[in-house]
């Protein structure tokens, strides 16, 4: 599988950097070449995130998401769009044991996927790995508060940053992937006076999903914003759309027409051409 050949009107990994302190940008997530193109117009970055898992595949967190999967949305995302920044995330298990298996799995998404950088998860303990990767060509966006990819460990989804030493905690974490090279920062479900503070303390550009208005950017779901998953609406989400029910209605009308031999009409149908009759010379 090859990469998207490089395109120069699309916006790179310096154009968000330079963002800090601007007007915030405009983040989605995108998993194929339909919605990759319906957003490209309007986002700054395109996300292409393990979220997946739940709202694609229907699995109950995201730790199911493989590599192969990722290259596969990924390298969709990247055909379909012309403007966009995308970034792919890394998903669980792809990174975590050591820096070189970091740089493996990173290596292999942008060079089958063409885009532009990758995202992982994890503060103070992934500081070395973000370091390794970035002095090694490896583009990376760092993701710290709420990591689903550890959900387990923190006994669900929980908001972060309630008592001092969480908070301290997220902010170290925040400072440490910053320093180690990432280009830009998601803060998730973190409370909101620590997201703004952590912000101001990076030089770096801050993505909220559940943070701050003050982030340099907001990054959303687009299963959620556009009601396509419905099974639960998190806090930090705004409904923008009711797909889901929208289809429900369509799918409705159509099955009634179906059975009520409604659909299809003439006008659907194709006629048969009569055929010439052949004369002799």
């Amino acid at each position: 599988m090859s990469a998207a050949p490089p395109n120069s009107s699309r916006l790179t990994i310096r154009d968000l950097a330079a963002r800090k302190g601007g007007v915030p940008m405009v983040w989605l997530t995108a998993y194929s070449a339909p919605t990759a193109r319906a957003l490209d117009p309007h986002v700054d970055a395109i996300l292409v995130g393990d979220s997946m898992g739940m709202t694609f595949y229907g699995m109950e967190s995201t730790l199911g998401v493989t590599l192969d999967m990722m290259i596969a949305h990924g390298s969709a995302v990247v055909r379909a769009s012309k403007r966009a920044c995308v970034v792919v995330d890394l998903p669980f298990g792809t990174y975590q044991a050591s820096p070189a298996q970091a740089f493996t799995s990173a290596a292999r998404v942008m060079a089958e996927t063409g885009c532009a950088a990758v995202k992982l998860e994890g503060g103070v303990e992934m500081a070395e790995t973000i370091a390794f990767l970035v002095t090694r060509g490896i583009p990376v966006v760092g993701h710290v508060g709420l990591t689903p990819q550890s959900v387990n460990a923190f006994g669900g989804f929980r908001t972060q940053g309630r008592s001092a030493a969480e908070a301290k905690k997220v902010m170290d974490d925040a400072k440490a992937v910053a320093k180690a090279g990432a280009f830009a920062l998601v803060i998730e479900k973190t409370v909101e006076p620590l997201s703004r503070a952590i912000t101001k303390a990076v030089p770096v550009p801050t993505i909220g999903i559940g943070a701050s208005p003050a982030c340099d950017g907001q990054v959303l779901v687009l299963d959620d914003l556009t009601g396509m998953f419905d099974l639960f609406l998190p806090k930090f989400v705004k409904r923008y759309a009711e797909m889901g029910r929208d289809m429900d209605k369509a799918v409705a009308a159509y099955a009634a027409d179906v059975r009520a031999r409604k659909f299809p009409q003439a006008e659907h149908c194709f006629t048969a051409t009569p055929a010439k009759s052949k004369t002799k010379k």
